[in-house]
């Protein structure tokens, strides 16, 4: 403990959730100790260098009761490159910093998974709930499913208490992705195609990706080694809907016109925009109900996680 308060390492501390997370856990009573790959000038920073499978982590984990491991690679072409990128970060190097930390003696891991272990769309299907069989798309999804996999068993023969958050797209100031792309978008009043999805989408502020991270911490001794989480905002809405949101926190009139699903989904496709097609088009709804019954709530509503992230970003 450092001055009396629990240590919390967070990895990928100067990235966009890092940013939003890291305060949360300090205004919460936590000493906040934050590894970065190169010297960022944050308050408790730790510098580790590049995160892999032989990362030394003695000096990082020293006295911490807990870690917070959000980063990651992702967003990387789907070459030779990126599937030992991802492999030496995302699996490798997340079980070598776990196991690592249960050496250490720490008490509480927590991983940032993805809600693309269960693929891209629940499309005619019941919402993802975390008992389903995994069916990951894509080098990232693909990772972060074999990280899981690994924790799981590291759990079975530790101590430490491992809990895995899988997110649907996180919103907020600094995103980046497809959220970055709408607020462009909304800003510039550019009309977009959509008003002819009926679709349901998972959404996930910052703000209460965050909570859920400090409630999970908060609660301590959890009766079982190994737990997965959905988490999401209460609100699950259509890809219009969310623009029309976006475009109202924005002060924006939204420009929507409509274009056939089939075709939209056709451009997209031939305009080598998968991920695209997938995020816009298609259904994620996600059951946290085993989220809630933790005792979470969200800390925000989509309009005001909305109004928050633009509001920074402007400030």
């Amino acid at each position: 403990m450092s001055a009396g308060k629990p240590v919390v390492l967070v990895t990928g501390a100067s990235g966009f959730v890092g940013r939003h997370v890291a305060p949360t856990l300090a205004g919460e009573g936590w000493s906040v100790r934050r590894a970065v790959r190169s010297p960022a000038g944050m308050d408790g920073e730790v510098v580790v260098g590049s995160i892999g499978p032989d990362t030394d982590w003695t000096a990082a984990l020293d006295g911490v009761d807990a870690v917070v491991h959000l980063a990651a690679r992702v967003h990387h072409k789907n070459d030779e490159h990126a599937v030992q990128l991802y492999r030496n970060v995302n699996i490798t190097g997340t079980l070598h910093l776990a196991r690592s930390a249960a050496t250490a003696g720490v008490r509480q891991f927590i991983f940032i998974s993805t809600v693309l272990v269960h693929g891209r769309s629940n499309e005619g299907r019941a919402p993802f709930s975390e008992n389903d069989i995994l069916t990951p798309r894509g080098l990232y999804g693909m990772s972060k499913a074999a990280a899981e996999a690994g924790l799981r068993t590291l759990a079975r023969d530790s101590n430490m208490k491992i809990s895995v958050i899988r997110p649907p797209l996180v919103y907020g100031a600094g995103a980046r992705g497809n959220f970055a792309l709408l607020s462009r978008a909304v800003n510039l009043g550019l009309p977009l195609p959509f008003a002819a999805i009926h679709n349901h989408r998972a959404f996930l502020a910052v703000q209460n990706l965050s909570s859920f991270i400090q409630r999970r911490l908060a609660q301590g001794d959890h009766a079982n080694n190994f737990e997965i989480f959905l988490v999401a905002d209460k609100e699950q809405v259509s890809t219009p809907e969310f623009v029309e949101r976006l475009a109202k926190a924005s002060g924006k009139s939204p420009r929507l016109f409509g274009m056939s699903p089939k075709l939209l989904s056709s451009l997209l496709v031939m305009l080598g925009q998968q991920d695209t097609h997938d995020s816009l088009i298609g259904s994620l709804e996600l059951d946290v109900s085993k989220a809630i019954a933790t005792g979470w709530q969200p800390a925000v509503t989509l309009d005001e996680g909305l109004q928050l992230a633009l509001t920074a970003q402007d400030a």
